[in-house]
């Protein structure tokens, strides 16, 4: 696991700068400890910070081919690296070294574009051919590994694992995304290929840009693979072919000549992952956080640890979220909304004391159904399906509006998201489901200068597009979908990368193993979601290994309450949100964030993932030190 950095200019021959190079670089110090290196010629520029972790010795970078023609820097691990080698070298091709990087360069060499479609694993890299004059720019299918790049002001393009080596760039185009801002109150993120800076986007999951040499636009930008947009025929014992599939992915990513562990939440994926891995691994490190409360798993983690046979770390974590608001965008550059990125945080801390790899179980819940809004889009889409649209449009929607709030109230009681979500066509429906917060209050919240900027962005449209993508008779396979395009990458690996890479540690989730991901999207329905529970196929694939507490308990994650301790600093919280950072930035209504606070503070909503989201965006603009830094592009 690496970081890596680059700057190219298309017309330009010069050197790039090597102190901005350098300077860039330096910023990503956390993602590689262990090594730097750069490489400078006419038109380009790369440097690359390491985290040796596989050929320790001979896998450092930049790497180049052995007559110099092709360079790249890369950020990952390709697990079919050693298949790769034995059908190159069956092809004449010579190594000089045990890492899976050359495998992607000499597989450039033998196949261009087409390599892609051969590296099984998680990656991002800039692969530089002097001879065609082409810059291929890429990332993994799933968007395990981040690359960012710009436009830079005289023509230039430079790009990065994170953001911050970007921003300190001069030729860079600041100004905030109106539309990210928007984006980033509705779903807690911003999704790609935006980033909440205007003059940086994100390269997709799935995606190629190609630069080349003379030419001052993208030559092209390309997908290489999409998930399934259809189910296939149950297989003959989808339980016993999952186990066998969800073993071979967990070995493959027991790959290192480093110290390796796994993270152990409670949950039926950590569960799985760890099982299998001590059984490949016996003794293999597992580790824990403990909270105070009802969310606390580690009494179940340790029950697990202790069937498996791991050599089990738990470590209790008491939050200041008002604190950690603070530090969010230090660590992702932009505002982000997961709180649950603190104690994940602090979980890669506990374990990179011990190992430098260790494997998650993150990405079961979006390719086996696991998510509980997956069982209500379920239901409500065959609700949806018995009434005329009319009929949800008019009397259903009707009821919706005019039913109380009652925030306060037991789940069953609180039926007008319920009927609004109901009254929506099934793409609009689902994704209200997944809304942080919903349209008519995130308006509110914004000043009459961002609403005028967004020139009727929505960000629903995305899933309404996404979603469109499907067989439309699959509703389930609909909502799988759309979240893979958008919360796992956006959410959920955008937080694993930063938060691991934040301390040097590598982290692998197995369950993305982009052929398990195509096998389990084209289950039927019925093989994930059934008698309204999730991950059947799962379930039933792992009860051998797992104890029935972890097989048909609730889901658990690495994550903790926030309300009340929102609501007992609330003082503090209302000055946050009014602060000179959030007045200033001219992006916000001062009277509506207090109201946001006031409700949340006397019990009568519970709005604290948007405070907590607002917090996050104070931290943000309280560091954006330049004015011109918060000066809005239209969406």
């Amino acid at each position: 696991m690496c970081g890596l950095v680059g700057l190219f200019h298309p017309l330009d021959p010069a050197l790039p700068d090597g102190t901005a190079l350098r300077r860039m670089s330096d910023l990503l110090r956390h993602r590689g400890p262990d090594g730097e290196g750069h490489h400078a010629e006419a038109h380009l520029g790369l440097g690359h910070r390491r985290l040796a972790i596989v050929d320790l010795a001979g896998g450092q970078q930049p790497m180049a081919t052995g007559d110099g023609s092709v360079v790249i820097a890369f950020n990952g691990e390709i697990y079919n690296h050693a298949a790769l080698r034995q059908t190159l070298e069956g092809l004449g091709h010579v190594f000089r070294t045990r890492s899976d990087t050359e495998a992607i360069l000499l597989g450039w060499k033998a196949w261009g574009l087409a390599v892609l479609d051969r590296l099984d694993g998680m990656f991002a890299f800039a692969l530089w051919d002097r001879a065609r004059g082409e810059l291929l720019l890429a990332r993994d299918r799933l968007g395990e590994k981040p690359l960012h790049y710009a436009r830079l002001q005289g023509g230039g393009w430079a790009f990065a694992s994170e953001l911050q080596p970007l921003l300190a760039l001069p030729g860079l185009t600041r100004g905030i995304n109106a539309a990210a801002v928007e984006d980033f109150l509705a779903l807690g993120y911003v999704p790609d290929p935006h980033s909440i800076h205007a003059g940086i986007q994100r390269l997709p999951p799935a995606h190629a840009l190609l630069l080349q040499r003379g030419r001052p636009e993208p030559a092209a930008l390309y997908r290489y693979w999409q998930p399934p947009t259809r189910a296939a025929a149950a297989p003959a014992d989808a339980p016993a072919e999952l186990a066998r599939r969800l073993d071979d992915a967990v070995r493959a990513r027991l790959m290192a000549d480093v110290p390796l562990g796994a993270f152990l939440s409670g949950g039926l994926d950590s569960g799985a992952v760890t099982a299998l891995a001590a059984r490949a691994r016996p003794g293999i490190d597992s580790f824990t956080m403990g909270f105070e409360g009802p969310e606390d798993e580690s009494a179940i983690a340790a029950a697990v640890a202790a069937r498996c046979g791991t050599r089990h770390h738990a470590q209790a974590a008491g939050t200041d979220y008002l604190a950690a608001a603070r530090h969010q965008a230090a660590l992702f550059g932009e505002p982000f909304g997961d709180h649950s990125s603190v104690p994940t945080l602090a979980v890669c801390s506990l374990a990179r004391r011990h190992v430098t790899v260790a494997l998650s179980g993150d990405g079961g819940d979006e390719v086996f159904g696991g998510y509980r809004r997956y069982r209500f889009h379920n239901l409500s889409e065959g609700v949806r399906r018995l009434l005329p649209a009319g009929v949800r449009r008019q009397v259903i929607g009707r009821l919706a509006a005019a039913y109380p709030v009652l925030a306060g109230a037991p789940r069953w009681l609180r039926a007008r998201n319920t009927l609004t979500e109901l009254s929506l066509d099934s793409a609009l429906g689902y994704y209200r489901t997944v809304c942080k917060l919903h349209d008519a209050r995130r308006r509110a919240l914004l000043s009459p200068g961002l609403r005028g900027a967004l020139e009727g962005h929505d960000p629903s449209a995305r899933f309404v597009a996404l979603m469109a993508e499907c067989d439309p008779e699959d509703a389930l396979l609909q909502a799988q979908y759309a979240d893979l395009h958008t919360y796992l990458p956006g959410d959920i690996l955008t937080k694993l990368d930063r938060t691991s890479m934040a301390v040097s540690l590598e982290v692998r989730p197995p369950l993305l193993a982009h052929d398990l991901v195509e096998w389990g999207m084209k289950l039927p329905a019925h093989l994930k979601l059934r008698g309204g529970t999730g991950k059947q196929v799962l379930r039933q694939a792992m009860a051998p290994l797992l104890p029935d507490a972890v097989l048909h308990g609730p889901k658990r994650g690495f994550a903790q309450g926030i309300a009340q301790q929102f609501r007992a600093r609330a003082e503090t919280v209302r000055a946050r949100l009014g602060s000179e950072a959030m007045l200033d930035s001219g992006l916000f209504d001062a009277a509506a964030l207090t109201r946001l606070v006031d409700e949340h503070a006397s019990g009568a909503a519970d709005h604290a993932q948007p405070i907590w989201q607002l917090l996050v965006m104070e931290g943000f603009l309280r560091g954006a030190a330049q004015p011109a830094e918060t000066e809005m592009a239209q969406a």
